[in-house]
């Protein structure tokens, strides 16, 4: 099994294993150069290159946990993150077309956050989320968190995956375009009315 469960910190980055530029560097690639990256990459992680297979963790990881944290409690998100990238690992020979591996693990993380769903049973506490350097806050800002992410919870799925994406795991609409396959165009929709409705639910539940 491959060693991805955590960020790298490695100087081995994916632009090193597959020869083009990092989408992550001086600016946002053209899709075709991420799809050919994307290609490369899974080809040598079908083949067993570890390396390969963390390159594409590090390189999906953000959307992936925004998917499923617009599905899952924080504490959830992260053990399903797990199981999303497991799966992939061991279904990689599955994926039929290669340079759209990042839709591919999308589906994984929404079919695995739906299983959970169905085998959760009732809490018989609240469950609890956390916003990023949530370390330092108070009690009521952590409550504040929590009520934050129920309530993105509550959009549809596009806007809330989307939102999750961007105001929790901080990517840009580019690259929330990139990782997910869709248009910059949809991002931006998606992102400009989910936010609204967004505040709508927040100023209807008392937030100022």
């Amino acid at each position: 099994m491959p060693s991805w469960r955590a960020r790298s910190t490695s100087t081995s980055s994916a632009s090193d294993l597959a020869g083009v530029g990092s989408p992550r560097a001086g600016g946002e690639p053209a899709r075709g150069e991420s799809g050919v990256l994307d290609e490369m990459l899974v080809q040598r992680a079908r083949d067993g290159d570890h390396a390969a297979f963390r390159a594409l963790y590090e390189r999906y990881a953000a959307m992936v946990h925004g998917v499923l944290l617009a599905r899952a409690p924080r504490q959830d998100a992260d053990d399903l993150m797990q199981d999303v990238f497991l799966s992939a690992w061991q279904g990689l020979h599955k994926l039929r077309d290669d340079e759209h591996v990042g839709g591919w693990l999308a589906v994984i993380a929404r079919n695995r956050a739906a299983r959970f769903h169905m085998r959760a049973k009732p809490a018989a506490e609240p469950l609890h989320d956390e916003l990023p350097d949530a370390r330092a806050e108070s009690s009521d800002e952590r409550h504040e968190g929590q009520e934050a992410l129920s309530l993105l919870r509550r959009l549809p799925d596009a806007y809330r995956e989307t939102l999750a994406m961007r105001l929790v795991e901080g990517m840009t609409g580019p690259q929330i375009a990139e990782a997910t396959g869709l248009s910059h165009g949809s991002v931006r929709v998606n992102l400009s009315r989910g936010m609204k409705k967004y505040k709508e639910l927040l100023k209807a539940e008392g937030w100022s």
